[in-house]
């Protein structure tokens, strides 16, 4: 094999999902192995939240209304594609089981639906901001 066949060899094996390959020819052995990190979808590392969850949490009980918060860890977003509007807008009239956004969460899009009847009177959360499991995202009047 020669030196090029080699580097390509490595560069494919590396930019693949394989976790360990061998190769023989004419007496020659290969052997690549690389280490795997299991990442487990509570312990993924995220960019901090922007919203503190304690302060919206402590607010709700004064403020009118009541909290849709996220199911599950993931990224956070208004609408199902970059070039669509937004699911929707403060001010918006929801009802139960309506499509409020969506949280990616390995690579799976989790559409976060409203659990009641109202009004959306506020958004915590950017699109694309990391969120944590029961971290407020609306506030419905």
């Amino acid at each position: 094999m020669e030196k090029e066949q080699l580097i390509e060899l490595i560069h494919t094996v590396s930019s693949s999902n394989l976790t360990e390959f061998q190769y023989e020819e004419n007496g020659m052995k290969i052997s690549m192995k690389r280490e795997c990190q299991v990442v487990y979808a509570g312990e993924k590392e995220l960019p901090a939240p922007q919203i503190n969850v304690e302060e919206i949490q402590k607010t709700e009980e004064a403020q009118e209304g009541k909290l849709v918060t996220s199911v599950l860890v993931g990224t956070f977003y208004t609408a199902p594609s970059e070039d669509a509007e937004p699911f929707v807008r403060v001010g918006d009239a929801v009802t139960k089981g309506q499509t409020l956004a969506i949280v990616e969460a390995m690579k799976l899009m989790n559409e976060i639906e409203s659990e009641f009847d109202g009004v959306v009177a506020e958004i915590f959360v950017e699109n694309g901001q990391a969120v944590e499991y029961g971290q407020p995202l609306f506030r419905l009047k």
